[in-house]
């Protein structure tokens, strides 16, 4: 998907099953927290805005987003969970180290959604720069963590 065409905080909430009497874990990497709290704002305020009381949401932080899938799954190991969401924000450097994270991270995720069998959300920024991520959490693209929040709201519907 092409961020350009898309703002990440726009749907229509009449095709967002509601919330209400889920839980939700959230798993949020601590590394690029300027980006990630927006994330973990705009996740929170739209799991609430469909019906998910606060009390049924769970915060988990990690160091970074390598850690996420780690974090996701020791998550679902302590409780039942209708789905859990993953929010990062990789930021492209000089070197590889960018390509082994995202590579890793998404690879990661996908593999404890199936392992565990229950939906865990790719809400990871993988931007270029930090303009990028921050147009990305809360700015002219909208909030990555927003749609985070209506991925897994549809996938426990499931």
């Amino acid at each position: 998907m092409l961020s350009a065409l898309k703002n990440l905080s726009s749907y229509n909430k009449d095709e967002v099953p509601s919330g209400k009497d889920g839980i939700f874990g959230i798993v949020v990497a601590e590394w690029n927290s300027e980006i990630t709290e927006k994330l973990l704002q705009g996740a929170v305020a739209t799991l609430e805005e469909n019906g998910v009381e606060e009390k049924d949401i769970y915060i988990q932080y990690v160091p970074g987003s390598f850690e996420l899938p780690f974090g996701a799954a020791k998550l679902l190991d302590k409780k039942r969970f209708d789905a859990v969401l993953c929010l990062g924000c990789v930021i492209q450097g000089q070197t590889r180290h960018f390509e082994f994270i995202c590579s890793a991270v998404s690879r990661g995720i996908m593999e404890v959604s199936l392992k565990k069998d229950i939906p865990v959300i790719f809400g990871v920024l993988t931007t270029n720069t930090m303009e990028q991520a921050q147009a990305r959490a809360g700015g002219n693209w909208g909030n990555k963590g927003v749609e985070a929040a209506v991925t897994a709201l549809k996938m426990a519907s499931l």
